[in-house]
């Protein structure tokens, strides 16, 4: 069974994105009253090949329609649709043709779905056909019979030759036009498939199928100066004028996007094709002819520092995803997305990305490695055979061992070990409650793996998080969120309902957040469904009662360590509820603080101690919960803020606003007016409380709280934040003296920016 990827290029008739097809043709290009077409695996295929008729299912969706597509263009392209109004819900899709030329689309054998409704008189016996012009009509076996039903006479958005059209194309946002030529013969020279495709603003684009790419190409576009445009190409997307098509994935990443990148809208970028994971093994690839990414958040070191000294300095940081060598700042390593990277034909430098050791081996690496693996599999299938009784005995006494009892872990590590009052749930259970973690029910996906909706049996509705094999959180932090959380019981935490350890397969089954995650509400709202202040007020009081609970009033003293946005859920009646317990650390009854070498967690939330020095405490905390007010108040992240008149992040730009006594101007544009002014100041002077460089001059959380509770206490004047601005390196970065690593992420202390001093 063969499987073909459709472009998402939007259809007006389908209102949808283009589908997933499964094809397996009948030997014939026609139908008869005693045939059925199914949903299953069939289809038409015109006589010469050229274009094709079956059932499609949209991507995302469990709609059927009947399409005719061209054949021959690897990116399927639909030409018509017949019940582009009335779908097919399931897979029980019939297409017929009846005695009286009426073509009838139906599902569960009985319910009829669409009717061509063909009125003209039948003689002789009809026939439904697919030509090669893409014409699918209804005729008689009768030599000089006419048509009596074509799909020409009932055109969608695209228009093929012969079809009759009558409506006025301005109508339609978007209106597709296609020609061929040689079309008979595709391997003619001159053979092309091109698209005429008219845009809202009525410019007419020429496109052309680009076999050897697989794309539609703007014929006409220019492509001077494209790679001028900043990060024209998207994070991780490579420029190169080189290149057809002006932007390309670097070798070992992929599409972040694939149906936006078929339509040559890169914005979305690439991703790796292997997430790094710190515990695997990794390895970094030249990148040579380059223009550096962006300068966005990086590290540099002296000059002097070898490259290899560089390149341990970047396995060593889980965050480091590239570095290079420039004659300027010596070692320089890059965290994030690399953004606005171009290659050149003369000059450029050169980039080492880290990538997991499977995408580092050679073409004839591969090729060898698929030989010997070829080879194996046969010999493989040969002593199979002579042990396949022995293999099938194995298994099913393994299987009904695994129904009798789900093993937790490993035999050296156990939850039970643990003695913890936390419900085991079976593998089946939670596959059946997720429809078997079907695509439908999947709501989101974060570092440890995705995250799918489900209903127990009971009603409950359900949220459970699947660890990911490639997942950067391992056994390590799964095991540590089951301890932690199960220990833990307030409003503003997430509940942990129990967990599913199976062979490798490891869940976490939470009560479900119907309203999801808090970044969804503040960086992605429009004017009218904006948050009004109250309500942000009552989330900031609430994460900060549910941090209280964490440093002061639980069993355990848990600093979370990942406090953001997307870790903040809200439940039905928009309250919130901090997730995500994996890197969050337990303290002692008498312990401050603590030292790690391991830096996990978000930047743009780590406070300055533990971004630098591995130092963190209840502090580390209060930083990041004053981020987070700053993005609840502003509506903006903190991490690729950018300001016209500046080049300071949130932090700075809520610090400057400060400064020249205009802090209101932070405050959300699309929030509903009036606003409570002094409750909005207030907690931004408590944010920047939160946020100041030095942890001793941070507030508690229990200070923050009595800071929102008591209008009438003083608040003092707040000193300059940590890790204000992280654009750009000092100019005279090369004549400072040797620090480590560390000591070179951008401090407010080697920024060039005005001095801002408090009030």
């Amino acid at each position: 069974m063969i499987m073909l990827l459709i472009s998402p290029i939007v259809f007006l008739c389908i209102l949808t994105s283009f589908p997933l097809f499964t094809n397996f043709s009948f030997a014939a290009d026609s139908l008869s009253p005693s045939q059925a077409l199914t949903d299953s695996n069939a289809t038409l295929v015109s006589a010469g090949g050229a274009f094709e008729l079956g059932f499609f299912r949209p991507t995302g969706s469990g709609n059927r329609y009947i399409a005719v597509w061209f054949r021959r263009v690897s990116e399927i392209t639909p030409i018509w649709v017949a019940n582009k109004d009335s779908p097919v819900t399931d897979s029980s899709g019939v297409l017929k043709i009846t005695p009286a030329g009426n073509i009838v689309i139906s599902s569960n054998q009985t319910n009829t779905i669409w009717s061509s409704n063909s009125t003209l008189p039948v003689e002789g016996n009809p026939v439904l056909q697919l030509l090669d012009s893409g014409n699918l009509v209804v005729k008689t076996d009768n030599l000089n019979s006419t048509y009596l039903w074509q799909s020409f006479d009932h055109p969608c958005d695209t228009i093929v030759p012969g079809m009759r059209v009558g409506m006025n194309l301005q109508t339609h946002q978007e209106w597709y036009l296609t020609s061929w030529k040689s079309l008979q013969d595709p391997s003619s020279d001159d053979s092309i498939i091109s698209r005429f495709v008219l845009d809202a603003q009525g410019s007419l684009q020429q496109l052309a199928w680009n076999q050897g790419r697989g794309q539609w190409v703007d014929i006409h576009s220019p492509q001077g100066d494209t790679c001028d445009k900043y990060a024209y190409c998207g994070p991780n997307g490579l420029c190169d004028m080189s290149w057809q098509l002006t932007c390309r994935c670097p070798d070992g990443f992929t599409p972040r996007l694939p149906a936006d990148w078929n339509r040559m809208e890169w914005v979305g970028g690439c991703v790796r094709r292997t997430p790094l994971n710190c515990s695997g093994e990794q390895g970094f690839r030249k990148f040579s002819g380059l223009k550096l990414p962006d300068s966005y958040s990086f590290l540099v070191h002296k000059s002097e520092m070898k490259r290899t000294d560089c390149e341990a300095a970047c396995l060593r940081n889980c965050s480091c995803v590239a570095y290079a060598e420039t004659d300027v700042s010596g070692c320089v390593v890059w965290f994030g997305d690399l953004l606005d990277i171009r290659t050149y034909s003369v000059g450029g430098q050169d980039l080492y990305v880290r990538m997991a050791a499977s995408d580092l081996g050679s073409n004839e690496n591969k090729k060898r490695t698929a030989a010997i693996a070829s080879v194996t599999a046969i010999l493989g299938v040969l002593v199979l055979g002579l042990i396949s009784w022995f293999v099938i005995k194995k298994r099913s006494a393994q299987r009904s061992a695994n129904q009798s009892q789900e093993l937790p872990f490993n035999n050296s590590e156990s939850i039970v070990e643990e003695n913890l009052d936390m419900p085991l749930f079976n593998l089946s259970t939670v596959s059946m409650a997720t429809d078997n973690f079907s695509f439908e029910n999947k709501i989101g996906e974060g570092g440890f793996g995705p995250v799918y909706k489900g209903q127990l049996p009971t009603g409950q509705e359900i949220a459970v998080k699947k660890l990911s094999k490639t997942s950067g959180q391992g056994l390590k932090e799964f095991k540590n969120e089951v301890i932690l959380i199960s220990k833990l019981q307030h409003r503003n935490l997430v509940r942990l309902l129990g967990c599913c350890i199976h062979e490798e397969e490891r869940m976490l089954i939470y009560e479900y957040m119907p309203n999801k995650s808090l970044d969804l509400f503040i960086f992605n709202q429009t004017r009218g469904t904006s948050l009004n202040w109250p309500k942000r007020f009552d989330i900031i009081v609430g994460i900060a009662r549910g941090l209280l609970y964490l440093h002061r009033d639980s069993r355990l003293r848990i600093i979370h360590r990942d406090l953001k946005a997307s870790n903040i859920l809200l439940d039905s009646e928009m309250n919130p509820k901090i997730s995500d317990f994996g890197l969050a650390r337990p303290f002692g009854g008498d312990q401050s603080r603590e030292n790690t070498n391991r830096i996990l967690g978000t930047y743009g939330y780590m406070s300055p101690e533990y971004a630098i020095d591995g130092l963190f405490s209840v502090k580390s905390d209060v930083f990041s919960f004053g981020v987070l007010v700053l993005e609840i108040v502003s509506s903006k992240r903190n991490r690729g803020f950018n300001h016209p008149d500046h080049e300071l992040n949130l932090l700075g730009h809520a610090w400057k606003l400060w400064n020249e006594g205009n802090p209101m101007t932070l405050v959300d544009a699309l929030m509903e007016r009036p606003l409570p002014t002094f409750e909005v100041l207030r907690c931004i002077q408590m944010a920047l409380l939160c946020v100041q460089q030095r942890p001793e001059d941070r507030p508690t959380i229990a200070n923050v709280i009595l800071m929102l509770d008591n209008e009438n206490s003083n608040l003092p004047p707040p000193k300059q934040p940590g890790f204000y601005s992280e654009r750009h390196p000092i100019e005279n970065e090369t004549s400072s003296s040797d620090f480590s690593l560390r000591k070179h992420l951008f401090t407010s202390n080697e920024v060039t920016i005005s001095t801002l001093h408090g009030r």
